[in-house]
């Protein structure tokens, strides 16, 4: 401490040697291990560094994702590919030191208690592109499924509020997860609900609320559910033809293990329903629908937005307001309560048409020919023949179209319609646009070949049987 305290004051390592009776190198070393070490006692020993210090971040993130469960034999590969070179003994030193330090700091649990008639705990799950709902009455063991095309919000509450008639009244408190649909901020870890949630559940009666941000374990009864539904109803089911029909499995299903006993309360939920359901709260006399969907006005092109993409509708409904929901695989349009059409889904950017709304099927766009000069007149004035040659003749990029017209006309005073018409017609068969061209035509006459597609085959019936025989009797007989 003589040391430091003197290259404190004098700030020079020779200064405090010279008072202190020694070299400054050994100033320098006893001052530079008292700044490595913190502070503490120049004589401290220093921590000599670890094998294991390289992974002990990679170790500590197991440990607490296992809840300490993970043992250094499993772990041991993956430090390794981490770059970890040490022994398997020094990485089990290091483990048991994280899962005391695990043991220390990990949190304790408290079993939930549930009342009757008090709590109903809501959350989503995904599995083969299905959105499957699930609720849970957390005394009587009552689970609802139902499965879904998405987690809007409107498909959100619409399964809620089924969930509560079918349970036959209206729980104090419903329990989910901080949900986008249903929330609508967060201020201060402090969940703001979204309004309409807060309409409906002032109408039912109830009290929202959320559970702590990233912590499924404080629902855990809803999440095993929804564990059971993925494995036990699903992933077995391996699919089906639409959501009607997976929402009926659903609800046999939700039948058959409401049925049978439970292993954690030892009775059967739904016989425990039935005592619940005298606590729980009576549902409202009124209970209109919610709005089923989104409100759309119909452009000028017989169309609405949905989802980025486009979808049509009747003419009559040009400038008016619809309701568009997704529902069982199909996007719905509905006005005033009844159905206007329904179109299959498409990606965003698509358009989904139905030719009934405009009055039959789509027709190939064509420009109209309008002619000018005397020559355009004359010409397309001998029918419809003359304007496909001349569609013909411009799309082959017929070099100066104009003049070969005017010769064509011209032709029509020695040859006459009758015959200059089927001329016209081979010409735009052999694609042969040049006034030169009609000429041979014309001069070839009636005798000129005109090729046609290959007919059916000739079938030739009740021709008489002919006898046959064998190969063999035809051999030479063998000579002797």
């Amino acid at each position: 401490m003589d040391i430091v305290n003197a290259y404190a004051e004098l700030g020079s390592y020779r200064g405090a040697a010279a008072l202190c009776g020694t070299s400054h190198k050994t100033v320098k070393r006893i001052v530079e291990r008292r700044q490595r070490s913190g502070g503490e006692q120049a004589g401290g020993r220093l921590p000599r560094p670890r094998t294991t210090d390289g992974v002990r971040m990679l170790i500590t993130e197991r440990v607490q994702a296992t809840d300490g469960r993970i043992t250094a034999k499993r772990l041991l590969p993956v430090a390794q590919a981490a770059g970890y070179a040490g022994s398997a003994r020094s990485l089990r030193r290091a483990v048991a030191e994280a899962k005391a330090v695990w043991r220390r700091q990990r949190r304790t649990y408290r079993p939930w208690v549930p009342v009757p008639g008090e709590h109903l705990v809501i959350d989503w799950g995904t599995e083969r592109g299905l959105h499957l709902f699930c609720a849970v009455l957390p005394w009587s063991r009552y689970r609802f499924v139902r499965i879904a095309a998405d987690e809007r919000r409107e498909t959100t509450l619409r399964l809620l509020t089924e969930c509560f008639e079918e349970i036959g009244g209206v729980p104090a408190v419903v329990l989910a997860d901080r949900m986008g649909c249903l929330r609508a901020g967060t201020v201060a870890n402090v969940v703001v609900p979204h309004p309409t949630y807060i309409e409906v559940a002032a109408h039912y009666g109830f009290r929202p609320d959320f559970c702590e941000a990233r912590d499924p374990e404080s629902k855990g009864v809803v999440e095993a559910l929804v564990g059971y539904v993925q494995t036990d109803l699903v992933i077995p089911a391996g699919g089906w033809e639409s959501l009607a029909a997976a929402n009926e499995a659903a609800r046999a299903w939700c039948a058959e293990v409401n049925g049978r006993a439970h292993s954690e309360i030892a009775a059967i939920p739904a016989e425990r329903l039935a005592t619940e359901r005298g606590v729980l709260r009576p549902l409202p006399s009124l209970r209109g629908p919610l709005r089923q969907g989104e409100a759309r006005k119909v452009d000028k092109l017989n169309t609405i937005r949905f989802g980025a993409a486009r979808y049509s509708v009747p003419r009559a409904l040009v400038g008016e307001t619809v309701l568009v929901r997704a529902h069982e695989g199909a996007v719905i349009i509905e006005q005033h309560g009844h159905e206007v059409t329904r179109h299959r889904p498409v990606a965003p950017g698509e358009v989904s048409l139905h030719d009934a709304h405009y009055g039959g099927p789509a027709k190939r766009p064509a420009r109209a020919v309008r002619p000018r000069s005397t020559a355009e007149v004359a010409f397309l004035a001998l029918g419809p023949t003359a304007e496909r040659f001349l569609r013909a003749a411009a799309a082959a990029g017929t070099g100066r179209l104009s003049a070969e017209l005017e010769a064509i006309v011209a032709l029509e005073a020695a040859w006459g319609r009758s015959t200059l018409l089927p001329a016209l017609e081979r010409a735009v068969t052999f694609h042969r646009f040049t006034a030169a061209d009609v000429r041979a035509i014309l001069d070839a006459g009636p005798g000129v070949p005109t090729p046609t597609p290959p007919g059916s085959g000739l079938a030739v019936a009740h021709l008489p049987t002919v006898p046959t025989r064998e190969l063999s009797a035809y051999a030479l007989e063998a000579r002797s």
